[in-house]
């Protein structure tokens, strides 16, 4: 059965990002160390139940001041977390242009209000999806079958019609026991060999 559509995760696939930014900047706002305020968010669930919706950005700022021990002011911590983005993107935003004709492009992420926001201003390759199935905004994250449902659903299309790539083999395995074919992203060159191969993209590619 031919390829209709196309799954895209976001973070370290289009958009690469560092968290350690964060913390960096965090330090100058707590008096905690980068490695006991990673613990206490590893530890906690603040960031699952942001990515899912469970709390707008103003409950999870107060959460984050308290667990962290943070003396800043709700725009300083946004522009604080929101830092974590690097550029330059991963994916070449020509090899969306060029798929997009052909296929029903869908981005698939676990992410949250603040940082798609930012990304929704500053990534310029978001405007090529034909669908968008955000965390934060279904309620539900990878490797979570009810998100990849909700993908398959929001395109119409069965699994074995769909190539997913992500950063992380947790979310390609996950994917795959619901019969969706995916590869995990470790380039963009190894990418479009895995598109070559399955009749996806012609030619030399974009990385070519």
């Amino acid at each position: 059965m031919p390829y209709r559509a196309l799954f895209f995760d976001l973070g370290n696939v289009l958009v690469p990002f560092d968290f350690r930014r964060s913390y960096g900047a965090l330090e100058a706002c707590s008096p905690l160390t980068i490695a006991e305020m990673s613990a206490r968010l590893r530890a906690s669930t603040l960031a699952p139940d942001y990515e899912c919706g469970r709390l707008d950005d103003g409950q999870f700022f107060q959460s984050m001041s308290a667990l962290l021990e943070l003396e800043c002011s709700l725009d300083d911590f946004r522009e604080i977390w929101n830092c974590i983005f690097l550029p330059p993107t991963l994916v070449p935003e020509e090899l969306l242009v060029d798929l997009r004709p052909r296929y029903t492009l869908l981005l698939l992420s676990n992410t949250n209000a603040m940082h798609f926001e930012f990304l929704r201003r500053h990534c310029p390759h978001l405007r090529h999806f034909h669908h968008l199935i955000l965390s934060h905004e279904v309620g539900a994250q990878k490797p979570d079958a009810a998100i990849y449902r909700q993908a398959l659903e929001a395109v119409g299309v069965r699994p074995e019609e769909v190539f997913f790539t992500d950063d992380l083999q947790e979310n390609i395995e996950a994917a795959r026991a619901l019969g969706i074919d995916g590869e995990q992203f470790v380039g963009v060159e190894t990418l479009e060999q895995h598109l070559r191969a399955r009749g996806i993209l012609d030619g030399a590619g974009v990385a070519g």
